[in-house]
């Protein structure tokens, strides 16, 4: 049975806050303000954001197991200038007698050195293609790949740690608002009250029936009494902009709700209840097991890893004008790590370490629903009990004041018994005021702790928000850069309470 049932159910037994004066208009209930705060609420999509964003930390583990393709080319211009050192001369010639005529023998001219340079200006290009495919990285991948998932769970349950947050907020500024509108209706009614008993009391000071005494007294009470008054319209217009922050409406004219019927029977079973089911026990549940893979993750740097290559390439007039080289490679690599320089072993020791603090982190967490979901538990009993007593009160207060005022008009009480009689009187409505918005409060507490105030459980008028849509969407995918959040440019669904407008909507009532 969802707790929106058992709300339903406890209506007729469980004490309401005092309904504020009739208006006409719409009628807004606290389960439509519940729902604009769901919808709407700024902390709220800032946490569905976040959790995915965590979402791609799986995809970004499965990309181990993909190769990578990479081609590199380079394009450009060179000027090749070559110097050969040559020498010129040394040719042979006959020697002759000046004398005679006669050839006497042969020579030689002297050998010149010089330099010849050769430009080769040629356009270069080159281009390569490389496919790599991991095939053992040392486990990292699926270690990788189970701490995301992890991670993944972990932000759900505190996606569900906001959305109680948000409702449980949303439903204190919802009561509060009405007990400080309440307040103010009191103190209103109250200075009327004393305005009207100082006219009674000039009348009777002028004929002589009392002294100038109680006409100071009923004057120094209507004094407190308006200053009560300011005091309390100041409070109801920091109500106000509470409701207005944490609902995104504008608040017209509420409702008072009923306590919220306990999902669990005794104080043992709340507390079985929330050490299971806390949103911030699950997470930390999953927080250890995302440590405990990372120990795997880190391990991994200490084992063989495997890789196979397939390149080829092509270089044109690399070498000289008009030659090209084409070529193509495939290796299978293997790199054996045997030392590192002990950075690898210090970060697998430091993940162990990481691994016993969320280890603990559980168990602090378990302590803390356990506290959480007693002192709720407590506080909704006492709440309970003072409510029915602050009644009583004021069922003896009535009669009392009735009393004394009747006993005042024949002489035997003074007017301060009966300005101290209406102020008894006043101050035990204030007090069943609060006392109701307290048990109201806490029974919404009591749920909180358990991670039973969702959206759906209240059976809420809303398109439930489901995180594995966004999750599913990109889990597997091998590329794209668009945004793939469920939501986005799609109108709601018909019935839906939207945050755009302070416009009365009519809920659609579904099962959770």
């Amino acid at each position: 049975m969802s707790l929106r049932s058992k709300m339903l159910q406890s209506a007729a037994l469980a004490a309401t806050l005092a309904v504020l004066p009739s208006t006409p208009g719409w009628s807004q209930s606290l389960q439509e303000a519940l729902a604009a705060a769901y919808s709407g609420n700024p902390r709220l999509l800032a946490a569905r954001a976040a959790a995915r964003a965590v979402d791609e930390n799986v995809p970004q583990a499965l990309a181990g197991w993909r190769p990578t393709v990479v081609i590199a080319g380079a394009a450009g211009y060179t000027e090749t200038t070559t110097r050969t050192q040559q020498t010129a001369g040394g040719a042979i010639f006959p020697v002759t007698d000046p004398a005679t005529g006669f050839v006497t023998g042969l020579g030689r001219t002297p050998q010149v050195p010089f330099s010849n340079y050769t430009d080769s200006n040629r356009g270069t290009g080159t281009l390569q293609a490389t496919v790599s495919q991991p095939i053992y990285r040392g486990g990292r991948t699926t270690a990788s790949t189970r701490r995301a998932e992890n991670q993944v769970y972990a932000q759900r349950a505190r996606l569900l740690i906001a959305e109680q947050e948000v409702l449980f907020e949303s439903v204190r500024a919802y009561v509060f608002f009405i007990r400080d509108q309440e307040e103010v209706r009191l103190n209103t009614n109250n200075v009327q009250v004393l305005v009207r008993q100082l006219q009674a009391t000039n009348e009777r000071f002028r004929v002589g029936e009392i002294t100038r005494t109680d006409v100071a007294q009923a004057e120094s009470r209507l004094a407190l009494a308006r200053f009560q008054l300011d005091q309390a319209q100041g409070v109801a217009q920091s109500s106000r902009a509470n409701f207005i922050r944490w609902t995104g409406l504008e608040p017209l004219r509420v409702t008072a709700p009923p306590p919220l019927a306990p999902p669990v029977r005794s104080q043992q079973e709340a507390v079985r209840f929330a050490t299971d089911n806390n949103p911030t026990v699950v997470a930390t549940l999953f927080d250890e097991s995302a440590a405990r893979d990372f120990i795997d993750v880190q391990f991994a740097a200490l084992l063989p890893q495997v890789t196979a290559n397939a390149s080829a390439f092509r270089l044109d007039n690399n070498a000289a004008r008009g030659s090209r080289q084409t070529g193509a490679q495939v290796t299978l690599n293997l790199n054996v790590p045997l030392y590192q320089g002990g950075a690898e072993h210090a970060l697998v020791r430091q993940a162990r370490q990481q691994a016993q603090q969320a280890r603990q982190q559980v168990a602090d967490a378990r302590r803390v629903a356990a506290q959480q979901a007693t002192e709720a538990w407590e506080t909704l009993g006492s709440s309970r009990a003072q409510v029915e007593s602050v009644r009583a009160q004021i069922r003896a207060q009535e009669i009392a004041l009735d009393g004394v005022q009747r006993e005042a008009i024949v002489g035997s009480r003074t007017t301060l018994d009966v300005l101290n009689a209406e102020q008894e009187l006043l101050q035990a409505r204030v007090n069943l005021v609060r006392s109701l918005a307290t048990l109201i409060n806490a029974s919404y507490a009591l749920a909180t702790t358990m991670g039973r105030l969702t959206a759906q459980d209240l059976g809420l008028p809303v398109q439930v928000y489901d995180p594995r849509n966004y999750y599913n969407a990109v889990r597997d995918r091998w590329f794209g850069t668009g945004d793939f959040s469920d939501g986005a440019g799609t109108p709601p669904p018909a019935g839906v309470v939207q945050v755009q407008t302070l416009a009365p909507t009519t809920p659609v009532r579904r099962s959770p």
